[in-house]
């Protein structure tokens, strides 16, 4: 027996003097009203009402089991209430600042549906570091994988090799890789430093920008390149290519929260969370 409707339709025909009215106000069949009353007394040992006369009045057991069945009314009301505004508070999630604003609409929008109110905190990546956060970690343990390349003004780089400088190129400033702040990890930035020291760079050809913008401003400018996802190059309009002798991914996963909704992220969106950061489907 479901206790808090039958005393919903307890107190409603009590108030009203009516099975008829009392079920009306519930919006339920009178039928129903009167099965839930008769299965409370039941429950509860006793009749409630007196359906002899032409009005349905209070017994004295009735009468002295009205208040508790409204304050249990009430409370029900405050659960229901109390569960919508938890349901509707915002999870706030700290994402890496590069996310684009669109793919970010559409995660929240992606999320609503599935009844979690998202809101997505762009920072840094040493930002993400405390609460629910999309996190770095190497590309092999990463929920997440977004493959990184080489993206130039012009042509699109194959090979880190083809940037070591050479007596042709005497008198002409190196061809440098810029890397931005979020990939300034172990995981990518050590890979990039041993491909560049194999393929014959000098040290100075690797450097680690401020921000993305004056990395991408220097490919943008000149004839450097930025190490990137292949959806930010063409955000940036710049020609992008996996270099073959440097094989580099980000890894993300989401950590620090409620595991249901760290779950959801995981799961039903996975293809929203990977637009923002990148991933090639």
């Amino acid at each position: 027996m479901d206790l808090v409707a039958a005393s919903r339709a307890f107190v409603a025909v009590a108030r009203h003097g009516s099975f008829t009215v009392g079920a009306a106000a519930l919006r339920i069949p009178q039928s129903v009203a009167s099965r839930r009353v008769s299965a409370l007394e039941a429950h509860l040992g006793g009749d409630l009402l007196d359906r002899s006369a032409r009005a349905v009045t209070l017994t004295q057991f009735g009468a002295g089991l009205l208040p508790a069945a409204q304050r249990l009314i009430r409370l029900a009301d405050e659960l229901e209430h109390d569960a919508e505004r938890a349901r509707r508070r915002p999870f706030r999630l700290t994402v890496p600042a590069i996310c684009p604003p669109p793919a970010l609409a559409r995660l929240v929008a992606a999320a609503r549906a599935h009844g979690l109110h998202l809101e997505p905190v762009p920072a840094g990546r040493e930002e993400r570091a405390d609460g629910a956060a999309l996190l770095a970690v190497p590309p092999d343990v990463g929920v997440w994988v977004v493959p990184l390349g080489l993206a130039a003004r012009d042509e699109p780089v194959t090979h880190v090799e083809r940037l070591r400088p050479s007596r042709a190129d005497s008198g002409r400033p190196d061809r440098r890789i810029w890397i931005q702040p979020e990939d300034d990890v172990p995981h990518v930035r050590d890979r990039v430093t041993r491909a560049g020291a194999a393929a014959g760079l000098r040290p100075a050809q690797l450097v680690v920008a401020g921000s993305l913008v004056e990395a991408a401003a220097e490919a943008l400018s000149g004839p450097d390149l930025l190490l990137c996802s292949a959806a930010q190059a063409g955000a940036h309009g710049l020609a992008w290519s996996p270099a073959a002798d440097l094989d580099v991914a980000r890894g993300y996963d989401v950590a620090s929260g409620p595991p249901a909704r760290l779950h959801l992220l995981r799961t039903l969106l996975y293809v929203p969370v990977g637009e923002c950061l990148g991933v090639v489907a």
